[in-house]
């Protein structure tokens, strides 16, 4: 089987799991736009944009670090492992301690006050997601594609379960609906005053899951650091770890933004927390790019690094970016076709008010999955302060634009500012690999491929159509017209088998 079959059966893999379990987690959206008003669901999303701050911060760069040491040094892979999981198990416990002393002070600036148990709680979760950080990346090291699969999705259904089970099947029984015998037993575990709080403590007891799921890899664990070990790694981590402080700014800066930089007359009769939980769900509906990318960065960040010493690494890298690219705009293009479809997954029409900004949002998506695409080249070379400079900024593109866009446009200056931002430092990390790593991208085709696709749904979107069934006959037509062009052009371009 050639390299590039193996990254994409691994991509398959981790895709299926993927795509199944945020599907499945996905159905929480309609739930949560039923059950939640914009308001409530304004929470949540403005606590999930300060985790992605938090996730970087607790792992801070080593799950990388692990994987390009690991790759070097296989005979002492086991010392790296125990090494970077046991500083990451530390500093967890020591982060998240400090946040829960200073959980008073933070719900006040918040604007949350009597909240402390959203930071306690969601302190935890990060805790756990870091912990867990290395023993994940060990199973992909290991190609052990199934085991995380199975694992992600367990821990999905459990988080979905605890949803239903707490919101729903609770509520009803402390209401009397049915089931009055269980009522004793609800109100020893239910909290009548718990609304979206019950979105974070379902969480919580998913991810603590997880140090069950994941008991083979831990078991392997030994508690301990090797300073000698742990140094280099800390070196090369530590620009990832503004890396990607830089890029939770760009994808996350503008929900939390939204509360306190929207003026009241850009969305006339809604507040700025119905609009950041308006917002916050729309960008839900951009997942299906996300979940490509996500897939893809489980399978080739361990293949990126397995190829660094095989001389024909840079024609191996040109054709993954070349497939990647146009797998992402068939996404593209089939989702921002379907949009008048999707929008009913959003229960309450006042969420569906943002429903023009998803085609935004699955581009400035594809232009982050090829930017990840080009990091390879300073991942190799071990010059990573390259990707701190560009997400930098990245980040100051977003802060600035969204700063200038949110009080006039609200989020649709912000869906249009997170496309720029991952648009220029796609191009900065292009120019840059140039120099120092470089690969032989098929610029042009890729350039076109996006170009086409982009206009084809601008122009399909701007028509509007009456007939329901006449208009998705043309987007299906237009849609499979894409992908038989496609296997036209790219037939010769198809991986072959090898034995």
């Amino acid at each position: 089987m050639s390299q590039l079959q193996k990254l994409a059966g691994h991509t398959v893999i981790y895709g299926a799991s993927s795509i199944l379990g945020r599907m499945l987690n996905y159905l929480l959206v309609p739930y949560y736009t039923k059950v939640f008003d914009t308001a409530e669901y304004g929470i949540v999303t403005e606590f999930y944009a300060y985790a992605a701050f938090f996730n970087v911060i607790y792992t801070y760069g080593l799950e990388t670090a692990y994987f390009r040491y690991a790759s070097i040094n296989r005979n002492n892979e086991a010392s790296i492992y125990s090494t970077a999981t046991s500083s990451i198990f530390i500093t967890s416990i020591g982060l998240s301690v400090c946040l829960s002393l200073f959980a008073t002070p933070i719900v006040t600036l918040l604007q949350y006050p009597g909240k402390e148990y959203y930071v306690y709680w969601l302190s935890a979760i990060f805790a756990l997601d870091a912990i867990v950080a290395i023993p994940f990346a060990k199973l992909r090291i290991e190609n052990k594609a199934k085991l995380f699969a199975i694992a992600r999705l367990v821990n999905i259904m459990v988080n979905i379960g605890l949803n239903l089970f707490f919101i729903s099947f609770c509520s009803s029984v402390f209401k009397g609906d049915y089931l009055p015998t269980l009522k004793p037993w609800i109100e020893k575990i239910y909290n009548p005053g718990f609304g979206v709080e019950y979105v974070f403590l379902s969480n919580l007891i998913a991810n603590a899951l997880f140090l069950i799921l994941l008991w083979r890899p831990l078991s392997q664990l030994r508690l301990r650091i090797k300073w000698h070990l742990l140094k280099p790694m800390l070196r090369y981590g530590y620009p990832i770890l503004f890396t990607g402080l830089a890029y939770a700014t760009n994808e996350m800066l503008s929900r939390g933004a939204l509360k306190y930089w929207l003026t009241p007359n850009v969305y006339s009769g809604f507040t700025n927390m119905e609009v950041l939980g308006i917002f916050g769900a729309v960008y839900k509906l951009s997942i299906f790019m996300t979940l490509g990318i996500q897939a893809f960065r489980y399978a080739a960040e361990p293949f990126f690094f397995s190829q660094a010493g095989n001389k024909q690494s840079p024609q191996l890298f040109s054709k993954v970016m070349h497939w990647f690219i146009v797998f992402g705009c068939f996404i593209f293009l089939a989702i921002s076709l379907n949009l008048d479809i999707l929008k009913y997954l959003l229960r309450n029409p006042d969420y569906r008010m943002g429903i023009d900004v998803v085609p935004m949002l699955l581009m400035a998506n594809l232009f982050y999955g090829i930017y990840y695409n080009l990091s390879v080249w300073y991942k190799l070379t071990d010059k990573t302060y390259y990707g701190t400079w560009i997400t930098i900024v990245g980040a100051i593109t977003t802060i600035t634009l969204n700063y200038l866009v949110i009080p006039v446009y609200g989020f649709h200056g912000s869906a249009f500012v997170t496309l720029i931002s991952f648009a220029l430092m796609t191009v900065i990390s292009y120019l840059a690999g140039k120099r120092h790593y470089p690969i032989p991208y098929k610029t042009l085709s890729g350039l076109g491929y996006i170009t086409v696709t982009s206009i084809i749904a601008y122009l399909l979107l701007t028509i509007q159509i009456e007939n329901f069934v006449l208009s998705k006959t043309l987007h299906f037509i237009v849609i499979i017209s894409f992908a038989l062009v496609v296997l036209r052009l790219e037939k010769d371009n198809l991986p072959a088998k090898t034995t």
